[in-house]
Protein backbone atom coordinates (compact mmCIF):
# COMPACT_ATOMS: atom_id res chain seq x y z
CA UNK A 1 0.00 0.00 0.00
CA UNK A 2 1.33 3.40 -0.96
CA UNK A 3 -0.02 6.55 0.65
CA UNK A 4 0.16 10.11 -0.60
CA UNK A 5 -1.11 12.94 1.56
CA UNK A 6 -1.91 16.41 0.28
CA UNK A 7 -3.88 19.54 1.08
CA UNK A 8 -1.79 21.23 3.73
CA UNK A 9 -1.09 24.93 3.79
CA UNK A 10 -0.98 28.16 5.73
CA UNK A 11 -4.33 29.25 7.16
CA UNK A 12 -5.60 31.67 9.76
CA UNK A 13 -7.18 30.73 13.09
CA UNK A 14 -10.80 29.76 12.61
CA UNK A 15 -10.29 28.66 9.02
CA UNK A 16 -11.06 25.26 7.54
CA UNK A 17 -8.87 22.93 5.53
CA UNK A 18 -9.31 19.49 4.02
CA UNK A 19 -6.48 17.01 3.83
CA UNK A 20 -6.57 14.12 1.38
CA UNK A 21 -4.74 10.82 1.37
CA UNK A 22 -4.67 8.65 -1.73
CA UNK A 23 -4.03 4.99 -1.02
CA UNK A 24 -3.03 2.74 -3.89
CA UNK A 25 -2.75 -1.01 -3.83
CA UNK A 26 -5.24 -3.82 -4.38
CA UNK A 27 -5.87 -4.35 -0.67
CA UNK A 28 -6.00 -0.70 0.37
CA UNK A 29 -9.77 -0.79 0.89
CA UNK A 30 -9.36 -3.48 3.56
CA UNK A 31 -7.14 -1.35 5.79
CA UNK A 32 -8.27 0.89 8.56
CA UNK A 33 -6.88 4.37 8.10
CA UNK A 34 -5.70 7.13 10.37
CA UNK A 35 -4.28 10.60 10.52
CA UNK A 36 -1.44 11.44 12.87
CA UNK A 37 0.35 14.72 13.39
CA UNK A 38 3.62 15.95 14.78
CA UNK A 39 3.85 19.51 15.98
CA UNK A 40 7.10 21.42 16.45
CA UNK A 41 9.01 19.91 19.34
CA UNK A 42 6.25 17.39 20.03
CA UNK A 43 5.77 13.67 19.75
CA UNK A 44 3.71 12.29 16.89
CA UNK A 45 0.11 11.83 18.02
CA UNK A 46 -3.04 10.16 16.76
CA UNK A 47 -5.62 12.59 15.41
CA UNK A 48 -8.40 10.54 13.80
CA UNK A 49 -9.06 7.03 12.60
CA UNK A 50 -11.64 5.20 10.53
CA UNK A 51 -12.38 1.51 10.16
CA UNK A 52 -12.08 -0.31 6.84
CA UNK A 53 -15.84 -0.24 6.39
CA UNK A 54 -16.05 3.42 7.28
CA UNK A 55 -18.64 2.54 9.88
CA UNK A 56 -16.72 3.80 12.89
CA UNK A 57 -14.51 6.80 13.46
CA UNK A 58 -12.31 7.86 16.34
CA UNK A 59 -10.87 11.24 17.25
CA UNK A 60 -8.36 12.85 19.56
CA UNK A 61 -10.33 14.65 22.26
CA UNK A 62 -8.93 18.05 21.36
CA UNK A 63 -10.25 17.83 17.79
CA UNK A 64 -13.70 16.37 18.48
CA UNK A 65 -16.36 18.52 16.92
CA UNK A 66 -13.79 20.23 14.70
CA UNK A 67 -12.18 17.45 12.63
CA UNK A 68 -13.96 14.74 10.64
CA UNK A 69 -12.35 11.74 8.99
CA UNK A 70 -14.02 10.01 6.05
CA UNK A 71 -13.11 7.61 3.28
CA UNK A 72 -14.23 6.79 -0.21
CA UNK A 73 -13.14 5.22 -3.47
CA UNK A 74 -12.65 6.27 -7.01
CA UNK A 75 -11.90 3.96 -9.91
CA UNK A 76 -8.23 3.56 -9.16
CA UNK A 77 -7.61 4.17 -5.49
CA UNK A 78 -9.02 4.58 -2.02
CA UNK A 79 -9.21 8.09 -0.59
CA UNK A 80 -9.19 9.25 3.00
CA UNK A 81 -10.04 12.79 4.03
CA UNK A 82 -9.55 14.85 7.13
CA UNK A 83 -11.90 17.81 7.17
CA UNK A 84 -10.54 20.30 9.69
CA UNK A 85 -12.57 23.22 10.97
CA UNK A 86 -12.09 26.04 13.47
CA UNK A 87 -8.35 25.58 13.19
CA UNK A 88 -6.20 26.78 16.07
CA UNK A 89 -2.51 27.61 16.25
CA UNK A 90 -1.98 24.45 18.30
CA UNK A 91 -3.14 22.42 15.29
CA UNK A 92 0.04 23.45 13.51
CA UNK A 93 1.87 20.25 12.62
CA UNK A 94 2.97 17.93 9.89
CA UNK A 95 0.02 15.63 9.24
CA UNK A 96 0.57 12.03 8.18
CA UNK A 97 -1.86 9.43 6.90
CA UNK A 98 -1.30 5.84 7.87
CA UNK A 99 -2.80 2.43 7.15
CA UNK A 100 -3.16 -0.61 9.36
CA UNK A 101 -4.32 -4.07 8.37
CA UNK A 102 -4.75 -5.92 11.63
CA UNK A 103 -6.37 -3.53 14.09
CA UNK A 104 -5.59 -2.77 17.71
CA UNK A 105 -4.95 0.50 19.49
CA UNK A 106 -4.67 3.67 17.42
CA UNK A 107 -0.95 3.89 17.96
CA UNK A 108 1.82 4.81 15.55
CA UNK A 109 3.57 1.60 16.57
CA UNK A 110 0.70 -0.43 15.14
CA UNK A 111 0.35 1.22 11.74
CA UNK A 112 1.81 -0.69 8.81
CA UNK A 113 2.20 1.99 6.17
CA UNK A 114 2.88 5.71 6.24
CA UNK A 115 2.65 8.49 3.72
CA UNK A 116 4.89 11.52 3.61
CA UNK A 117 3.50 14.31 5.69
CA UNK A 118 1.78 17.48 4.66
CA UNK A 119 2.42 20.69 6.60
CA UNK A 120 -0.46 22.56 8.18
CA UNK A 121 0.35 25.95 9.67
CA UNK A 122 -2.26 27.96 11.54
CA UNK A 123 -1.15 31.51 12.13
CA UNK A 124 -2.51 35.02 11.98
Amino acid sequence: VQLQASGGGLVQPGDSLRLSCAASGRTASTYRMAWFRQGPGKEREFVAGITSSGGSTYNLDSVKGRFTISRGNNKTMMLVYLQMGDLKPEDTAVYYCAADRYGGPWSQNVMDYWGKGTQVTVSS
